[in-house]
């Protein structure tokens, strides 16, 4: 369609009633000079759109998604409550654009698309040990607990398996197993109760702060229980001694405070753990969701393609025959009207039953026999009838079907057939479509049809699927899909 064209059409809607959208889905536009023009509800979607000119234009409500974008003019246009999700918009213009209600999920931004503000990444200890001044002063007194922590294992260690006095072994004995138990349950306190204190509390530093008050009585309750259990004995002989200086090692309160300091430690890590393992699953989610949406796109694109395309051969066997037979005329258009609903009928779904499209392959196979009388002859078998009830992609076989009437049966002088049939072997089943025209060539571009089958089949089952095109023993296009994947939607 050139610009006059699509102007002229504008100007012939009505002015006193409701306006009728431009549907152009699909559509190859790249370059097109839309500026100016009330578009309207008008439908672009899936179309190509490269460095199309928007400027002025008015586009309430119209559907963009999925089309290409890149380097598009929108400049200073009205795009009130369009649709631009999933479309690519590399160096598109949007200077001076309404934005309104504009749709842009999962979009490539343009040059000045206000998009929303992220929320601040939360601070954690991997980006403040990446900081020059905090990282190096944080990083370095991890370090130091560290290797003084461990230092201090090696010597009460030391200690304990080579002092010969049985006091002396039993308070360092004492000491490192109150140390050991209170490390072990610090981390199945913290384990425990981090779940709880994320739910009850929301500011981070109250959840902190309750841990550390629940933390308390339990340090005190260890250390006491642990001192009258293993250490009192030995601490009190050691102090009867009268000639051993007993070495006070610092109040109680300072322990505290380091268990306390490794107990919210722990809490922090574990909430850190938590928050990225639910970031992980969240874009895992997230891309599978794309990736669905995606197919389901792709998907739409094919089907917008496939439908158009066989109606428009109908329509212009039909337009030949109006004169000429109207009778075979009439027969055509109540056989195209069949083909109609079998096509506008979908629920949503991208399959529909084997039996079902053998009956539309059947209906497009009798418009054609219309058009060509006895030069076409055509069977559709299936050798058992339970696969009847197998799900298959809509559209899978007419586009194979109408190849075979074009380039077989159409480039033949006299009488042509073409054989459908459909059996399962190996745990395969084949679709075959058999005519008698001219074998494939050694080197064929394939058609538009063929195409769209391979697309279907990679996109809905990977490797489980293929196409075949043979001239030996006889010619066919053999589609081969795995039964167990047939059976899945059965």
């Amino acid at each position: 369609m050139t610009r006059q064209q699509l102007e002229q059409t504008l100007h012939q809607q009505p002015t006193d009633g409701p306006r009728r959208p431009i549907r152009m889905r699909g559509s190859e536009l790249a370059h097109f000079d839309f500026s100016g023009l009330d578009l309207t509800g008008a439908d672009f979607s899936f179309s190509n759109l490269t460095e199309a000119n928007f400027r002025d234009s008015i586009l309430h409500d119209a559907n963009l998604s999925f089309s290409s974008l890149v380097d598009a003019s929108f400049e200073n246009a009205d795009l009130t409550g369009a649709n631009l999700n999933f479309s690519r918009m590399d160096g598109a213009n949007l200077i001076g654009a309404n934005l309104n209600g504009v749709s842009m999920s999962f979009t490539g931004g343009g040059r000045n698309v206000p998009l929303p503000a992220l929320p601040p990444d939360p601070i954690t200890l991997t980006k403040l040990l990446q900081k020059p001044f905090w990282g190096v002063l944080i990083g370095s007194a991890l370090g130091a607990l560290l290797v003084y922590g461990a230092s201090g294992v090696i010597y009460f260690t030391n200690l304990v398996l080579t002092a010969s006095d049985t006091a002396v072994a039993g308070v360092n004995r004492f000491v490192a197993l109150q140390n050991l138990t209170l490390g072990v349950l610090l981390f199945v306190a913290t384990l425990s109760l981090s779940s709880w204190l994320d739910r009850q509390f929301r500011p981070i530093w109250m959840r902190h702060l309750v841990f550390s008050l629940l933390m308390l009585p339990l340090f005190f309750a260890v250390t006491t229980g642990m001192y009258f259990l293993l250490g009192k004995e030995f601490i009190d002989e050691l102090q009867r001694r009268p000639n051993y200086a007993f070495t006070n090692a610092g109040p109680t309160y300072i322990y505290a405070l380091a268990d306390l300091l490794i107990g919210n430690m722990f809490f922090y890590a574990l909430r850190q753990g938590r928050q990225l393992s639910r970031k992980i699953t969240e874009q895992e989610f997230q891309l599978l969701n794309m990736e669905k949406l995606k197919t389901r796109a792709e998907l739409d694109a094919l089907q917008a393609k496939i439908n158009p395309h066989f109606l428009y051969n109908a329509l212009n066997s039909i337009a030949s025959l109006v004169h000429e037979n109207p009778d075979k005329a009439e027969e055509m258009t109540l056989l195209l009207s069949k083909l109609f609903r079998y096509s506008t009928g979908r629920d949503g779904s991208y399959t529909s039953s084997l039996a079902e499209e053998l009956d539309m392959v059947r209906t497009y196979l009798q418009v054609e026999h219309v058009r060509f009388g006895d030069r076409l002859l055509f069977s559709v078998n299936i050798t058992d009838e339970s696969l009847n009830k197998l799900q298959i992609p809509q559209f899978l076989l007419q586009p194979v079907v109408e190849n075979a009437v074009k380039h077989g049966i159409g480039k033949r002088a006299g009488q042509g057939r073409i054989d459908v049939k459909i059996y399962a072997q190996n745990d395969w089943v084949y679709l075959s479509v058999h005519d008698n025209g001219p074998p494939f060539p050694n080197e064929m571009g394939s058609g538009y049809g063929l195409r769209s089958i391979q697309d279907k089949l990679r996109l809905l089952y990977g490797d489980d699927a293929h196409v075949e095109l043979q001239n030996d023993p006889y010619k066919q296009v053999l589609l081969a899909i795995r039964l167990a994947k047939l059976m899945v939607n059965a």
